[in-house]
């Protein structure tokens, strides 16, 4: 892993973001598997990544630096198993283009958190942005007629609320390497899918893609990101992490041919905007 030390932050940073928007077009490729039995196989293949990701840079302190996460890092890690549920749940049921852009509302979410849970205060700016991000979301729910679609769009935002609930968790706790959070994620995914599937034997095909989205698209996107976030100033990893948004529908609009409605691409220009509307705030103050 020394090697990728040796990588500029912000290009693995690129690379992390740009692995993790091929996750929409990959649910939707699977030919068979439910949704239950892709977040199965999905996290299984996460879970092996992560393992050997914190083994390799732990060694003999592997199960210390697990115990260290304490019960914060634990029950972040069950609500992070919850948004990769969630994640999964939104892609088998709307749009790659609606998920994407509603889980671009973390920062969103982390503003209204850290002000409840951390006392840190909503700025005027602030407090616009969020106004904003909410009328590109309510553009974007409302042209999903269908209670499937809707049901998937509201799905999506337990990845984001549970991402913020990841930062915060960082945030409170910065001496603790809270990498083994994502395991216990990992493995807490695993068995939502396991007990809402029938079965779990699925196509050599679908157990592939599986594999590609949990060991490639997820496993080295966070292990990419997570590398590169060491050298590379917050706000510029956030602007930098949008480009999954951007991609994730491209590749969806290129591979199986799904197009998004116009008022889904004005809604998520929309929340695009807030989003960025923070990170500049951030750079301003900085």
């Amino acid at each position: 892993m020394n090697f990728l030390n040796k990588i500029p932050g912000p290009f693995l940073v690129f690379l992390g973001a740009c692995a993790l928007s091929f996750g929409g077009l990959i649910v939707k490729s699977f030919e068979g598997a439910t949704l239950w039995q892709i977040l199965f196989w999905r996290s299984v293949f996460f879970s092996i990544v992560v393992l050997f990701f914190l083994i390799i840079n732990h060694k003999k302190n592997f199960f210390s630096s697990i115990y260290k996460i304490g019960l914060p890092g634990f029950f972040g890690g069950i609500i992070l198993s919850c948004g990769y549920a969630g994640y999964v749940f939104a892609m088998y049921n709307t749009t790659v283009a609606n998920a994407n852009f509603i889980i671009q509302t973390q920062t969103i979410f982390l503003a209204i958190f850290g002000y409840i849970f951390l006392r840190e205060k909503i700025s005027k700016l602030t407090l616009a942005s969020i106004f904003l991000a909410f009328a590109g979301i309510f553009l974007m729910l409302g042209s999903s007629l269908t209670a499937g679609q809707m049901l998937g769009n509201i799905a999506a935002f337990v990845m984001p609320v549970s991402f913020a609930v990841l930062i915060l968790t960082v945030r409170k706790y910065p001496s603790v390497d809270m990498i083994p959070l994502q395991l216990i994620a990992g493995i807490g995914a695993v068995i939502i899918g396991y007990l809402f599937s029938s079965k779990i034997i699925i196509s050599s095909h679908d157990i592939f893609l599986g594999f590609i989205a949990g060991f490639f698209q997820l496993g080295l996107g966070f292990i990419f990101i997570t590398i590169g976030a060491k050298t590379t100033p917050s706000a510029l990893v956030g602007i930098i992490m949008l480009i999954e948004a951007v991609l994730g529908p491209f590749w969806a609009w290129l591979f199986i041919n799904e197009t998004p409605p116009l008022v889904v691409l004005v809604g998520g220009t929309i929340v695009l905007s807030a989003v960025l509307l923070q990170f500049f705030k951030r750079k301003i103050e900085k």
